[in-house]
Protein backbone atom coordinates (compact mmCIF):
# COMPACT_ATOMS: atom_id res chain seq x y z
CA UNK A 1 0.00 0.00 0.00
CA UNK A 2 0.80 3.57 -0.70
CA UNK A 3 0.80 5.10 3.08
CA UNK A 4 1.26 8.40 4.37
CA UNK A 5 1.55 9.24 7.84
CA UNK A 6 0.37 12.91 8.35
CA UNK A 7 1.75 14.62 11.64
CA UNK A 8 4.94 12.38 11.12
CA UNK A 9 7.03 14.25 13.27
CA UNK A 10 4.69 14.11 16.47
CA UNK A 11 4.59 11.96 19.30
CA UNK A 12 1.45 9.94 17.61
CA UNK A 13 3.07 10.37 14.94
CA UNK A 14 6.33 8.75 15.71
CA UNK A 15 5.06 5.83 17.37
CA UNK A 16 2.71 4.95 14.29
CA UNK A 17 6.12 4.73 12.49
CA UNK A 18 6.85 2.10 15.10
CA UNK A 19 3.83 0.26 14.60
CA UNK A 20 3.95 -0.24 11.53
CA UNK A 21 7.94 -1.31 11.14
CA UNK A 22 6.71 -3.47 13.94
CA UNK A 23 3.45 -5.29 12.69
CA UNK A 24 5.37 -5.69 9.32
CA UNK A 25 2.51 -3.42 7.25
CA UNK A 26 2.98 -3.99 3.48
CA UNK A 27 4.34 -0.49 2.37
CA UNK A 28 5.35 -0.17 -1.48
CA UNK A 29 5.42 3.80 -1.13
CA UNK A 30 5.60 6.11 2.36
CA UNK A 31 5.26 9.56 2.49
CA UNK A 32 5.91 11.47 6.04
CA UNK A 33 3.46 14.55 6.18
CA UNK A 34 3.67 17.74 8.32
CA UNK A 35 3.09 21.10 9.07
CA UNK A 36 5.17 23.47 6.14
CA UNK A 37 8.22 24.77 9.48
CA UNK A 38 8.78 20.78 9.07
CA UNK A 39 8.90 20.34 5.76
CA UNK A 40 12.94 18.86 4.56
CA UNK A 41 12.93 17.43 7.53
CA UNK A 42 14.74 14.12 7.66
CA UNK A 43 12.96 10.93 9.92
CA UNK A 44 14.55 7.27 9.31
CA UNK A 45 11.93 4.58 9.04
CA UNK A 46 13.62 0.94 8.23
CA UNK A 47 16.39 1.76 7.43
CA UNK A 48 15.87 4.97 5.14
CA UNK A 49 15.68 8.33 5.64
CA UNK A 50 12.20 9.74 4.10
CA UNK A 51 12.33 13.61 4.05
CA UNK A 52 9.41 15.25 5.07
CA UNK A 53 6.34 16.80 2.35
CA UNK A 54 3.09 19.12 3.02
CA UNK A 55 -0.24 18.44 2.80
CA UNK A 56 -0.96 19.51 -0.41
CA UNK A 57 2.03 17.54 -1.99
CA UNK A 58 0.82 14.51 -0.02
CA UNK A 59 -2.68 14.75 -1.79
CA UNK A 60 -1.59 15.57 -4.68
CA UNK A 61 0.40 12.08 -4.69
CA UNK A 62 -2.81 10.44 -3.92
CA UNK A 63 -1.85 7.61 -1.41
CA UNK A 64 -4.19 4.54 -0.75
CA UNK A 65 -4.07 5.36 2.98
CA UNK A 66 -3.46 8.28 5.26
CA UNK A 67 -2.88 8.15 8.87
CA UNK A 68 -3.84 11.48 10.30
CA UNK A 69 -2.50 12.49 13.71
CA UNK A 70 -2.05 15.71 12.73
CA UNK A 71 -4.85 17.60 15.11
CA UNK A 72 -8.47 18.42 14.91
CA UNK A 73 -8.37 21.64 12.74
CA UNK A 74 -5.86 19.82 10.41
CA UNK A 75 -8.23 17.14 9.83
CA UNK A 76 -11.29 18.83 9.39
CA UNK A 77 -9.57 20.51 6.64
CA UNK A 78 -7.06 18.13 5.22
CA UNK A 79 -8.89 14.95 5.46
CA UNK A 80 -11.96 15.43 2.90
CA UNK A 81 -9.13 16.65 0.64
CA UNK A 82 -7.17 13.20 0.69
CA UNK A 83 -10.77 11.38 0.26
CA UNK A 84 -11.56 13.41 -2.66
CA UNK A 85 -8.22 11.80 -4.42
CA UNK A 86 -9.87 8.44 -3.26
CA UNK A 87 -7.30 8.17 0.02
CA UNK A 88 -8.86 6.71 2.56
CA UNK A 89 -8.15 8.23 6.19
CA UNK A 90 -7.70 6.83 9.49
CA UNK A 91 -8.04 9.66 12.01
CA UNK A 92 -6.58 9.88 15.19
CA UNK A 93 -8.12 13.54 16.38
CA UNK A 94 -12.01 14.47 17.70
CA UNK A 95 -12.99 15.67 13.98
CA UNK A 96 -14.75 13.23 12.57
CA UNK A 97 -15.55 11.00 15.62
CA UNK A 98 -19.26 11.83 16.74
CA UNK A 99 -20.26 12.81 12.98
CA UNK A 100 -23.28 10.33 12.16
CA UNK A 101 -21.64 9.80 8.83
CA UNK A 102 -18.34 8.76 9.89
CA UNK A 103 -17.61 5.30 11.60
CA UNK A 104 -16.20 5.41 15.31
CA UNK A 105 -13.67 2.17 14.77
CA UNK A 106 -12.00 -0.06 17.41
CA UNK A 107 -11.60 -3.22 15.63
CA UNK A 108 -11.92 -5.90 17.77
CA UNK A 109 -15.29 -4.56 18.09
CA UNK A 110 -16.84 -3.09 15.29
CA UNK A 111 -14.87 -2.90 12.29
CA UNK A 112 -17.34 -5.07 11.02
CA UNK A 113 -19.52 -2.09 10.01
CA UNK A 114 -16.29 -0.65 7.45
CA UNK A 115 -17.51 -0.52 4.11
CA UNK A 116 -14.96 0.62 0.55
CA UNK A 117 -17.39 3.25 0.99
CA UNK A 118 -16.04 4.69 4.60
CA UNK A 119 -12.93 7.37 3.44
CA UNK A 120 -12.71 9.36 6.52
CA UNK A 121 -12.70 6.69 9.48
CA UNK A 122 -12.38 8.06 13.11
CA UNK A 123 -9.85 6.37 15.85
CA UNK A 124 -11.54 6.43 19.34
CA UNK A 125 -10.33 8.84 21.71
CA UNK A 126 -7.44 6.74 24.36
CA UNK A 127 -9.26 6.48 27.16
CA UNK A 128 -12.38 5.02 25.22
CA UNK A 129 -10.70 2.35 23.52
CA UNK A 130 -8.95 0.80 25.99
CA UNK A 131 -12.27 0.78 28.23
CA UNK A 132 -14.45 -0.73 25.45
CA UNK A 133 -12.39 -3.26 24.83
CA UNK A 134 -12.90 -4.55 28.69
CA UNK A 135 -16.55 -3.33 28.68
CA UNK A 136 -18.06 -4.70 24.93
CA UNK A 137 -17.78 -8.34 25.88
CA UNK A 138 -19.05 -7.72 29.16
CA UNK A 139 -21.87 -5.30 27.95
CA UNK A 140 -22.99 -8.45 25.25
CA UNK A 141 -23.20 -11.07 28.13
CA UNK A 142 -24.61 -9.26 31.15
CA UNK A 143 -26.14 -5.78 30.02
CA UNK A 144 -24.57 -2.75 31.05
CA UNK A 145 -26.61 -0.41 33.03
CA UNK A 146 -24.75 2.10 34.11
CA UNK A 147 -20.63 3.17 34.28
CA UNK A 148 -18.93 5.33 36.82
CA UNK A 149 -15.46 5.91 35.38
CA UNK A 150 -12.50 8.18 36.99
CA UNK A 151 -9.46 8.00 34.74
CA UNK A 152 -5.51 8.80 35.58
CA UNK A 153 -4.43 9.67 32.64
CA UNK A 154 -0.88 10.08 31.44
CA UNK A 155 1.01 13.17 30.26
CA UNK A 156 1.47 12.11 27.04
CA UNK A 157 -2.22 12.02 26.24
CA UNK A 158 -1.45 15.75 26.32
CA UNK A 159 1.64 15.49 24.53
CA UNK A 160 5.31 16.75 24.13
CA UNK A 161 4.57 19.96 25.30
CA UNK A 162 3.21 17.93 28.53
CA UNK A 163 6.63 15.88 28.96
CA UNK A 164 8.32 18.79 28.67
CA UNK A 165 6.64 20.40 31.21
CA UNK A 166 7.37 17.67 33.80
CA UNK A 167 10.62 16.98 32.62
CA UNK A 168 11.37 21.08 33.25
CA UNK A 169 9.31 20.97 36.67
CA UNK A 170 11.24 17.75 38.01
CA UNK A 171 14.64 19.49 36.84
CA UNK A 172 14.06 22.88 38.65
CA UNK A 173 13.42 24.37 35.25
CA UNK A 174 11.13 27.53 34.04
CA UNK A 175 9.82 26.82 30.67
CA UNK A 176 6.88 26.88 28.70
CA UNK A 177 3.60 25.06 30.30
CA UNK A 178 0.57 22.76 29.02
CA UNK A 179 -1.32 22.45 32.38
CA UNK A 180 -2.30 25.83 33.91
CA UNK A 181 -0.93 24.57 37.46
CA UNK A 182 2.06 22.15 38.32
CA UNK A 183 1.97 18.11 37.08
CA UNK A 184 4.95 17.68 39.39
CA UNK A 185 3.63 15.78 42.16
CA UNK A 186 0.29 16.77 41.33
CA UNK A 187 -3.03 15.58 39.93
CA UNK A 188 -5.28 17.75 37.95
CA UNK A 189 -9.18 16.95 37.55
CA UNK A 190 -8.04 18.72 34.27
CA UNK A 191 -8.24 16.81 30.77
CA UNK A 192 -9.13 18.64 28.03
CA UNK A 193 -11.07 22.33 28.19
CA UNK A 194 -14.36 22.31 30.66
CA UNK A 195 -17.87 22.14 28.38
CA UNK A 196 -21.61 21.41 29.40
CA UNK A 197 -22.20 21.55 32.95
CA UNK A 198 -18.87 21.31 34.31
CA UNK A 199 -17.83 18.17 32.85
CA UNK A 200 -14.12 18.46 30.35
CA UNK A 201 -14.32 17.58 27.08
CA UNK A 202 -12.36 14.45 27.84
CA UNK A 203 -15.60 13.24 30.55
CA UNK A 204 -17.95 13.89 27.51
CA UNK A 205 -15.95 11.72 25.30
CA UNK A 206 -15.77 8.92 27.46
CA UNK A 207 -19.97 8.99 27.46
CA UNK A 208 -20.25 9.95 23.64
CA UNK A 209 -18.36 7.43 22.12
CA UNK A 210 -18.89 5.21 24.07
CA UNK A 211 -22.73 5.14 23.15
CA UNK A 212 -21.45 5.52 19.53
CA UNK A 213 -19.12 2.64 19.43
CA UNK A 214 -21.30 -0.27 21.14
CA UNK A 215 -24.38 1.42 19.49
CA UNK A 216 -26.28 1.29 22.69
CA UNK A 217 -27.23 5.08 24.12
CA UNK A 218 -29.25 3.62 27.00
CA UNK A 219 -26.24 2.69 29.48
CA UNK A 220 -25.77 5.52 31.86
CA UNK A 221 -22.14 6.77 31.87
CA UNK A 222 -20.89 9.46 34.15
CA UNK A 223 -16.76 10.52 34.35
CA UNK A 224 -14.24 12.06 36.14
CA UNK A 225 -11.04 12.19 33.83
CA UNK A 226 -7.47 13.40 35.84
CA UNK A 227 -4.23 14.10 34.77
CA UNK A 228 -1.21 12.66 36.46
CA UNK A 229 2.80 12.84 36.48
CA UNK A 230 2.46 9.52 34.59
CA UNK A 231 4.47 8.48 30.78
CA UNK A 232 3.78 4.95 30.63
CA UNK A 233 -0.16 4.99 30.03
CA UNK A 234 -3.71 5.69 31.23
CA UNK A 235 -5.43 3.89 33.73
CA UNK A 236 -9.10 3.51 34.43
CA UNK A 237 -10.93 2.82 37.22
CA UNK A 238 -14.35 1.72 36.02
CA UNK A 239 -17.39 0.94 38.18
CA UNK A 240 -19.91 -0.92 36.17
CA UNK A 241 -24.29 -2.25 36.74
CA UNK A 242 -25.22 -4.74 35.02
CA UNK A 243 -28.92 -5.71 34.20
CA UNK A 244 -28.15 -9.53 34.64
CA UNK A 245 -25.79 -10.91 37.24
CA UNK A 246 -22.52 -12.63 37.16
CA UNK A 247 -19.90 -14.93 38.66
CA UNK A 248 -16.75 -13.49 39.33
CA UNK A 249 -14.95 -16.58 37.72
CA UNK A 250 -17.11 -15.81 34.72
CA UNK A 251 -15.79 -12.41 34.09
CA UNK A 252 -12.32 -13.56 34.25
CA UNK A 253 -12.50 -16.21 31.89
CA UNK A 254 -14.91 -13.81 29.51
CA UNK A 255 -11.91 -11.03 29.50
CA UNK A 256 -8.85 -13.63 29.54
CA UNK A 257 -10.59 -14.80 26.30
CA UNK A 258 -11.37 -11.94 24.69
CA UNK A 259 -8.34 -10.98 22.34
CA UNK A 260 -6.42 -8.01 23.04
CA UNK A 261 -7.12 -8.24 26.59
CA UNK A 262 -4.96 -9.58 29.15
CA UNK A 263 -5.79 -10.25 33.06
CA UNK A 264 -3.78 -9.09 35.86
CA UNK A 265 -6.09 -10.18 38.60
CA UNK A 266 -3.57 -11.86 41.21
CA UNK A 267 -3.91 -9.58 44.67
CA UNK A 268 -1.72 -12.23 46.65
CA UNK A 269 1.27 -11.87 44.75
CA UNK A 270 0.52 -7.66 44.33
CA UNK A 271 -0.41 -8.42 40.60
CA UNK A 272 -2.61 -5.74 38.62
CA UNK A 273 -2.36 -3.44 35.74
CA UNK A 274 0.10 -0.83 36.00
CA UNK A 275 1.20 1.65 33.65
CA UNK A 276 4.66 1.32 34.45
CA UNK A 277 4.13 -2.39 32.83
CA UNK A 278 1.90 -0.97 30.10
CA UNK A 279 4.50 1.30 28.33
CA UNK A 280 5.23 -0.32 25.07
CA UNK A 281 2.48 -2.83 24.65
CA UNK A 282 -0.34 -3.09 22.71
CA UNK A 283 -2.58 -5.00 25.28
CA UNK A 284 -5.38 -3.70 27.49
CA UNK A 285 -4.59 -5.16 31.26
CA UNK A 286 -7.64 -5.58 33.50
CA UNK A 287 -7.49 -6.32 37.12
CA UNK A 288 -8.61 -5.93 40.75
CA UNK A 289 -12.07 -7.28 39.11
CA UNK A 290 -14.21 -7.43 42.68
CA UNK A 291 -17.78 -6.98 42.63
CA UNK A 292 -19.05 -3.78 44.04
CA UNK A 293 -20.64 -4.99 47.41
CA UNK A 294 -22.87 -2.06 48.11
CA UNK A 295 -25.02 -2.41 44.84
CA UNK A 296 -26.50 -6.12 43.00
CA UNK A 297 -25.16 -7.00 39.70
CA UNK A 298 -21.93 -4.49 39.94
CA UNK A 299 -18.23 -4.80 39.48
CA UNK A 300 -15.18 -3.08 39.94
CA UNK A 301 -12.17 -2.79 36.89
CA UNK A 302 -9.17 -1.78 36.95
CA UNK A 303 -8.26 -1.00 33.34
CA UNK A 304 -4.49 -0.13 31.68
CA UNK A 305 -3.47 0.34 28.76
CA UNK A 306 -0.02 2.73 26.56
CA UNK A 307 -2.60 5.01 25.47
CA UNK A 308 0.03 5.96 22.64
CA UNK A 309 -0.15 2.45 20.89
CA UNK A 310 -3.63 0.92 21.19
CA UNK A 311 -5.08 4.35 22.74
CA UNK A 312 -3.71 5.56 19.15
CA UNK A 313 -1.39 4.38 17.04
CA UNK A 314 -1.58 0.71 16.87
CA UNK A 315 -5.76 0.75 16.75
CA UNK A 316 -5.47 2.99 13.67
CA UNK A 317 -2.68 0.42 12.13
CA UNK A 318 -5.08 -2.49 13.01
CA UNK A 319 -8.38 -0.69 11.09
CA UNK A 320 -5.81 -0.18 8.21
CA UNK A 321 -4.70 -3.83 8.18
CA UNK A 322 -8.89 -4.61 8.75
CA UNK A 323 -9.39 -2.83 5.77
CA UNK A 324 -6.67 -4.54 3.27
CA UNK A 325 -7.32 -7.92 4.75
CA UNK A 326 -11.16 -7.32 3.60
CA UNK A 327 -10.12 -6.01 0.24
CA UNK A 328 -12.04 -2.80 1.27
CA UNK A 329 -9.38 -0.41 -0.59
CA UNK A 330 -8.85 -0.86 -3.84
CA UNK A 331 -5.86 0.73 -5.10
CA UNK A 332 -4.15 0.08 -8.52
CA UNK A 333 -0.80 -0.55 -6.20
CA UNK A 334 -2.35 -3.02 -4.53
CA UNK A 335 -1.20 -6.83 -6.19
CA UNK A 336 -4.64 -9.20 -4.39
Amino acid sequence: MRVAVVGATGMVGNVMLQVLKERNFQISELFLVASKRSVGKEIPFNGKTYSVIGLQDAVNLKPDIALFSAGGSTSLEWAPKFAEVGTTVIDNSSAWRMNPNNKLIVPEINASELTENDKIIANPNCSTIQMVMALAPLHSKYNMKRLVISTYQSITGTGVKAVQQLENEVNGIEGENAYPHPIHKNALPHCDVFEEAGYTKEELKLTRETHKILNDASVGITATAVRIPVVGGHSESVNIEFENDFRLEDIRNLLSETPGIVVQDDIENNEYPMPLNAHGKDDVFVGRIRRDLSQPNSLNLWIVSDNLRKGAATNAVQIAEYLVSKKLIKSPTFLV
